[in-house]
């Protein structure tokens, strides 16, 4: 009923090494990507992404694995045609008005719904699969694990900047992303049958087609066994990646837990998480949340802290315990929106920082 098995997708920007800018160039890499990649490789709505997504992973050291096998072949691919890749949730500087969209059905009758709010959403994330059968109790693990989504999101963030302009925010995919409709963090739900019913008036009442646009922070995957994490920005670097990932599983396996025990850990409403999502997303780690049961601010570093003594008791026996300490030194040396404002006051040069990601996005890949 819960295996905890662990799927990653990356979306990446394809870039012109020369001017720095994001390339339309999905479609000449998609043939050779199948052939090496089979199914793990797709294209995204933007020609300038390339998206990939690991195998079903037992634990932690296979999805590392496997990143690091798919980051390298993407790279390669790209490098044949005088291109790279970098891992970043938005370019600093490119536009999304320069940017084709990929010729396919699904693309084209989402631009027709959403318009501009299509065409402009040139955004890059990384999306977390964790294995559990059981749909019930998928919904209440989602129901507890809204609370947490704001703390690893601030863990994650890398859209400091969008179209030239320093935006003061860590996270500006998030804002850009909440255009959408179905976005952010979910209500709760009292059961799955409540969510299918939701689901189910959606489908009537000719909202959507399919749960798949339901795009929310986390949700039960429509098709697959999995609680899905959707909230994080896409992360340089894979140590990052991993980490996050070992954390996104450690959070569900001691939820369940808790939920096989008949331990119930309290929800809060949708509007108080918002309100910590919001800090996550402007000032990152270096902000405070709101610790709703204390009900005041509390630096965001030090509920991560609290986070990881509250998973630590199952980390073992995922086998993730290595894999999962990095989250120190994320909190030690700053997340990816910290380094490229860090790179961007040393120089004054969005080149720079789009050199800077390409380098931390091959960083330990062999």
């Amino acid at each position: 009923m819960a295996d905890f098995t662990l799927g990653i997708e990356e979306e990446f920007q394809i870039i012109d090494p020369n001017t720095r800018e994001l390339r339309s160039h999905i479609a000449e890499m998609l043939e050779e990507g199948r052939m090496v990649l089979g199914e793990q490789v797709k294209p995204e709505m933007h020609q300038s992404m390339i998206e990939v997504g690991t195998g079903i992973c037992a634990n932690i050291q296979e999805a590392r694995a496997d990143v690091i096998r798919l980051r390298s072949a993407v790279a390669s691919m790209a490098a044949n045609r005088g291109l790279r890749i970098a891992a970043a949730s938005t370019h600093p500087f490119s536009s999304w008005k320069d940017q084709k969209i990929t010729e396919h059905e699904r693309y084209e009758a989402l631009v027709d719904e959403m318009q501009v709010l299509a065409t402009s959403l040139l955004i890059f994330g990384m999306h977390v699969h964790i294995g559990i059968d059981d749909r019930e109790a998928q919904i209440h693990l989602m129901n507890a694990a809204r609370y947490f989504l704001p703390h690893v999101l601030a863990l994650s963030t890398s859209s400091p900047f969008w179209m030239g302009t320093r935006t003061g925010l860590k996270s500006y995919r998030s804002e850009l992303f909440k255009k959408f409709p179905r976005t952010d963090i979910p209500d709760y739900f009292q059961s799955f049958s409540e969510y299918e019913g939701y689901v189910s008036l959606l489908m009537r009442t000719g909202c959507i087609d399919n749960a798949k646009k339901i795009w929310w922070d986390v949700r039960p995957h429509p098709f697959f066994p999995t609680l899905e994490f959707r909230i994080c920005d896409i992360p340089s670097k894979v140590d990052e990646v991993i980490a996050l990932a070992a954390l996104f599983q450690a959070i569900t396996a001691k939820l369940y837990k808790l939920y096989r025990n008949n331990m119930g850990f309290r929800l809060y409403r949708r509007a108080l998480i918002q309100e910590n999502k919001w800090r996550a997303v402007r000032w990152g780690l270096e902000g405070k949340l709101i610790d709703f049961g204390k009900q005041k601010e509390v630096p965001v570093r030090d509920l991560i802290l609290e986070l990881l003594d509250f998973v630590d008791d199952v980390v073992d026996e995922l086998g993730s315990r290595k894999e999962l300490e990095y989250v120190y030194k994320i909190m030690e040396q700053g997340t990816s929106a910290d380094r490229q404002l860090k790179v961007f006051d040393a120089t004054g040069d969005l080149n720079a920082v789009v050199d800077h990601l390409i380098s931390e996005t091959m960083e330990d890949i062999q």
